[in-house]
């Protein structure tokens, strides 16, 4: 193809993966006004978060199966049709319950978009260009997350309300889906695919277990308790029965156990899930600080939000055309890591007194880190795949990474939601006064409309929590480094192997000989 063809054909896959962005950044600045008007806690604030990611870690893998069986096209329009239906039933939840229901069929459609956007760019670019073409697909990812932030604050602070958050993504995803129509046009081929439903099952029911118990210990039922107890067991067998499925009974598994043999899989995907931990964990909490440890409005915090995403932008598009540029992609994988772990310990000395240019500058380095090192992160495996693995390689770094993300979120906001608690609680102590709001209840009050004590008691207690949980996603962001340090820099292909070996079989072998022995 050429490159007239590339980007025509990539118009309507990078508006489907802006519209995949958007689901998620859109609501950032909604979530406080949301848990406020839906008398959530903040519990339910990080399960609306969590529902999305955990549907999008499930149905990731299996999206990817699919497209060996189905047109990738097709497939693409159905995660957009999918999507749609799960924001208009967002926009009309009457309960948190019913918007995290909601959140979880968007999830479904938003992991089918970012894997098979993934799988598709695979299909019709060469490792070596491929680096270009990431390039836009990280423009595209900041785009969408510096815009959700400024048109989700705009619209909460509007007339629409927070509900109007949920239709912003609609008209992108069907001018996606007529785009996708016209301009990819893409061999179906099809080889027999068998869905490993069973052992997708039991990964997301071991993991959601698991999450449900460390989001609800310590204010619905003791950290020490039989509930404890109960959940994690269930949660480890099911997880357990999970590892024998992919490795003994699954036919093709949600994850083949297989390509960890390899070196830079295992040591790639280990780095996605401390990289979700660390970056989902920690960032998705950002704008609550600013709103409820600044008294900033919706629309000021999705202002803030452009220093991270600025520095993300650009360090995105310029080291894509360096990696095309020079074929190598270690040194940014390893100073993204570097620029990842020193902005989340600077992030990590904030508090509610803090100098927000100080804080930009602190974001600022987060993004260019997170920038150099996400998408590049998910090349360096597909360099070493072959195409017939191609599919469940991306969707497995894919799964891992929104998997970490998903355990992130989900521990730092019970981490914050103890912290916050004991200090409104200490605060009421100190200022003397029987609290008007329940703080062992974990609910998230509105904090600007308090009165002005009891707002600086929650402002306090807001402003030295979340530095605290950036501290604590720090060592994460470590073992991704170290992860990514070790791993042995191969040169980016300039051909894909299956076009190798339909030329010529003995230049395949000789291309497979030369990876493996430079991985070794």
């Amino acid at each position: 193809m050429t490159h007239r063809q590339i980007m025509e054909a990539l118009s309507g896959l990078l508006l489907a993966m802006f519209v995949a962005m958007l689901s998620s950044t859109v609501v950032t600045n909604a979530l406080p006004r949301i848990v406020s008007d839906l008398h959530g806690s903040q519990t339910g604030y990080t399960w609306v978060v969590v529902a999305t990611m955990l549907a999008m870690t499930v149905t990731t893998p299996i999206w990817g199966k699919l497209s060996d069986l189905f047109s990738k096209k097709l497939l693409v329009q159905l995660a957009l049709v999918v999507y749609i239906g799960g924001s208009l039933i967002a926009a009309f939840a009457p309960s948190m319950e019913v918007l995290i229901g909601a959140r979880v069929v968007q999830g479904i459609g938003v992991g089918g978009l970012t894997a098979l956007v993934q799988v598709v760019i695979a299909t019709m670019i060469a490792p070596r260009e491929r680096g270009r073409y990431s390039g836009y697909l990280g423009a595209t990812f900041a785009l969408a997350t510096v815009s959700g932030p400024l048109i989700g604050g705009v619209v909460v602070d509007s007339a629409l309300g927070w509900r109007g958050c949920f239709f912003i993504g609609l008209p992108f995803a069907l001018v996606a889906f007529v785009l996708l129509q016209k301009t990819l046009h893409l061999p179906v081929v099809k080889r027999p695919v068998h869905i490993d439903y069973l052992g997708a099952t039991l990964l997301v029911a071991g993991v959601s277990t698991l999450l449900i118990w460390v989001s609800l210990a310590g204010n619905q039922f003791a950290w020490a308790s039989t509930t404890t107890a109960g959940l994690v067991v269930l949660g480890t067998v099911l997880l357990a029965a999970a590892v024998y499925v992919e490795a003994r009974v699954a036919t093709e598994p949600v994850i083949p156990l297989r390509l960890f043999k390899d070196r830079t899989m295992t040591l790639a995907t280990i780095a996605s899930v401390m990289i979700g931990v660390a970056m989902f964990g920690s960032t998705v909490y950002l704008s609550q600080y600013f709103q409820t440890a600044r008294g900033m409005t919706p629309t000021e915090a999705g202002l803030m939000s452009i220093a991270m995403v600025g520095g993300l932008f650009l360090s995105s598009l310029l080291t894509g055309r360096i990696i095309s540029d020079t074929g190598r992609w270690k040194r940014f994988l390893v100073g993204g890591m570097v620029l990842v772990v020193v902005g989340l310990t600077l992030l990590g000395t904030i508090d509610e007194t803090t100098n927000l240019a100080v804080i930009g500058a602190f974001m600022a380095i987060l993004g260019v880190g997170l920038g150099a090192t996400m998408q590049n992160l998910v090349l360096s495996v597909q360099n070493n795949v072959t195409m017939s693995d191609m599919g469940s390689a991306s969707s497995v770094v894919a799964f891992f990474r929104t998997l970490g993300g998903s355990i992130g979120v989900s521990v730092l906001g019970a981490l914050l939601s103890h912290q916050v608690a004991q200090r409104v609680t200490t605060g009421y102590v100190a200022a003397g006064r029987p609290p008007t709001f329940s703080a062992d209840s974990h609910a998230v009050p509105d904090v600007p409309a308090l009165p002005g004590w009891e707002r600086a008691v929650w402002e306090a207690a807001f402003g030295e929590s979340f530095g605290h949980i950036f501290l604590v996603a720090v060592p994460f962001a470590l073992v991704a480094l170290v992860c990514v340090m070790l791993i042995h820099e191969v040169p980016l292909r300039t051909t894909n192997l299956e076009a190798e070996a339909e030329a010529s079989p003995e230049v395949a072998a000789e291309l497979h000989h030369a990876i493996v022995t430079s991985e070794r």
